[in-house]
């Protein structure tokens, strides 16, 4: 229930900042502890070879739960999914800050990783419920969700900086459970509550597709270090591929199927979870590589590489909510798509001429906006694109749906960067020249990325037809009928 003599519009924006915060917390979980890790490693007793697995804990548990996160929040209600994420992942955030040794620590990732699956959909689902009346307030709304992203990221990294040098490591995870708890109380107040609807969960599908992601994350995430040509890399997924085969099958003779299949023959959704996918296949390498380079190379500190990626972060900010919703009303959602990730591509070929006695306002400051602004004009369309396309009450597995397709393309993305770096000498700490030669080749092949997302975006999407009445903004925002 809403507050007494709150008007809607003073509820709506309050309930938008919440969604925005929401996603701003989920992103920053996948980065602030990039800077904690040495001080884990020697507290916990973690090795060099298993200290990765308190990022990928939380990738593998948040990958591989989104559709079932959608599934849900479309069966119990958006608001009361959104709780209990905020919930979970308050849990998962104390038991990670109490842990006295490795498994804890994992287990704490792990339960985080899964209220964030449970938060991500049901905010998107929350804010199609808010704005998708009025295609000019959603698309507004989709600028401020889309800017939390990249602003959380980035915010990750800063934070996480700033905390283990002056407090300590653990609080890299407090910092979570105060906005949990204002979440838990807001949520309530300002959120609109949905009929719960009837509906089977099809567990036995809940297991396959998550079993299937998790271990084609597991795969991605271990192949750099036992190698892509390795027995364990494909047996791990070709049991992956088996599982997702198995949970299209299940899905296809199901009455009441965890992903209905017919989902993608909605106008568009197909393509732009596509385009959605290699975004952040091109975009998390580049960000990842920015920061190394900043570090191992031009020399900076934790505290200055965070302050390093501000102007990228202010500008992709700026451009999702000031600049894209007025793109989309003119051009329509394809076309930005096409050009941000042809302009993202461009950004990431820049930074690819980076020097190893570089400095960072010539070899990082210009190429790193270019990319910026190629990131921020394609995220929003897409994403609004995979959202919209499909039918009302099915908002929460769209949204699932556009999140897996994030987090996959994230973890195949550096993954697969990551060996590309290495084989150019990324590997070899302490030579500035190898160092810049694997960097440079990282971010070229991202650029092959963004490339190969912007061209699958010219044949998958379609425009508006010529002559239609409706506007270009309408389109990206209106269900489509199936």
């Amino acid at each position: 229930m809403s507050s007494p003599g709150t008007s809607p519009n003073s509820r709506n924006s309050a309930a938008l900042w919440l969604i925005a915060a929401a996603q701003f917390m989920v992103i920053m979980d996948t980065s602030i502890i990039g800077v904690a890790l040495p001080k884990m490693q020697g507290d916990l007793g973690f090795t060099q070879g298993n200290l990765s697995w308190v990022f990928n804990a939380y990738v593998v548990a948040f990958g591989g739960l989104l559709l079932l996160g959608g599934r849900l929040s479309d069966l119990f209600g958006a608001r009361r999914l959104f709780s209990t994420g905020w919930a979970i992942l308050a849990v998962g955030s104390l038991t990670a800050g109490l842990a006295g040794n490795v498994t804890v620590e994992l287990i704490g990732r792990a339960v985080q990783g899964a209220g964030a699956a449970l938060i991500a959909p049901a905010a998107l689902t929350l804010l199609m419920m808010l704005f998708g009346h009025d295609p000019k307030q959603l698309t507004r709304a989709f600028a401020l969700y889309g800017a939390a992203a990249p602003a959380g990221g980035t915010a990750g990294v800063f934070l996480g900086g700033v905390i283990t040098e002056y407090i300590s490591w653990p609080w890299v995870f407090y910092i979570n459970i105060p906005v949990a708890v204002i979440a838990l109380i807001g949520t309530p107040r300002v959120m609109p509550a949905a009929t719960r609807r009837s509906g089977g969960i099809d567990l036995f599908g809940a297991l396959t597709v998550t079993a299937g992601l998790a271990l084609a994350v597991y795969a991605i995430v271990r192949a750099p270090d036992v190698g892509w040509g390795s027995a364990q890399t494909w047996l791990v997924l070709a049991a992956a591929v088996l599982l997702l085969i198995v949970f299209v099958v299940i899905q296809s003779r199901r009455s009441e199927p965890l992903m209905r299949l017919a989902i993608f023959k909605a106008p568009n959704l197909a393509g732009a979870n596509v385009a959605q996918l290699l975004l952040a296949g091109a975009w998390i390498p580049m960000w990842f590589f920015l920061n190394l380079y900043l570090q191992q190379v031009l020399g900076l500190g934790a505290f200055p590489s965070g302050a390093a990626l501000l102007p990228m972060t202010v500008a992709i900010m700026l451009i999702m909510i000031t600049t894209a919703p007025k793109l989309i009303a003119r051009f329509g959602p394809k076309p930005l798509v096409v050009a941000g990730l042809f302009i993202l591509a461009t950004g990431l070929v820049w930074l690819s001429f980076a020097r190893p006695d570089g400095n960072f306002w010539v070899d990082v400051l210009p190429a790193s906006l270019v990319a910026a602004i190629g990131m921020a004009v394609a995220f929003i369309p897409s994403l609004g694109t995979a959202i919209s396309a499909a039918r009302p009450e099915e908002g929460g597995l769209a949204s699932g749906i556009v999140n897996t397709s994030y987090q996959v393309g994230s973890a195949l993305g550096l993954a697969a960067m990551t060996a590309v770096a290495a084989s150019y000498g990324a590997d070899k700490l302490g030579d500035v020249t190898s160092l810049t030669d694997g960097f440079s080749a990282a971010f070229l092949g991202a650029a092959a990325i963004a490339v190969v997302g912007g061209l699958l975006a010219v044949v998958l999407l379609r425009s508006p037809k010529p002559g239609a009445e409706q506007s270009a903004e309408a389109v990206a925002a209106e269900p489509a009928q199936v």
